[in-house]
């Protein structure tokens, strides 16, 4: 099976690996994991301010951020995994990225708000469930 992880730097995230790393059945030998994060793009008016060599860069150290404890609990955790960051809305590029990719799942923590809270927040998990043609497993 062939699962896109999710991921951001909040408690969800953390959750979701846990519920996953305590789950050894995941972890079967077959299964293959790509984590994702999407990085929202810069606003207009500081991404006129900075050149490209420096968006780039940016954009690289708060993927960095966010992606380098995932590699490390999973690699502690002996899973092999791709990482990718992309820029983007982060329902979007994990929805698209998921269809284009093959994957048989995608897997994301919520925050356990309400449908009503997750709509008015226009949550991660409710803008990917609104997108993805990829069945979900979303974990509280």
């Amino acid at each position: 099976m062939k699962i896109l992880l999710a991921v951001d730097d909040s408690l969800s995230t953390q959750r979701m690996l846990d519920y996953l790393l305590s789950h050894r059945d995941w972890l079967v030998d077959g299964n293959r994991f790509e984590v994702v994060h999407g990085l929202a793009p810069l606003p207009h008016g500081l991404a006129a301010l900075l050149t490209d060599a420096e968006i780039l860069e940016r954009e690289r150290t708060d993927a960095r951020a966010v992606l380098e404890p995932v590699r490390h609990r999973l690699e502690r955790a002996g899973i092999a995994a791709v990482f990718v960051h992309a820029v983007g809305v982060s329902p979007e590029v994990v929805a698209r990225l998921a269809h284009q990719g093959g994957f048989d799942l995608v897997m994301l923590g919520s925050h356990g708000h309400g449908a009503l809270a997750q709509w008015l927040s226009r949550s991660t998990v409710s803008g990917v469930l609104a997108r993805s043609t990829v069945p979900l497993l979303v974990i509280r």
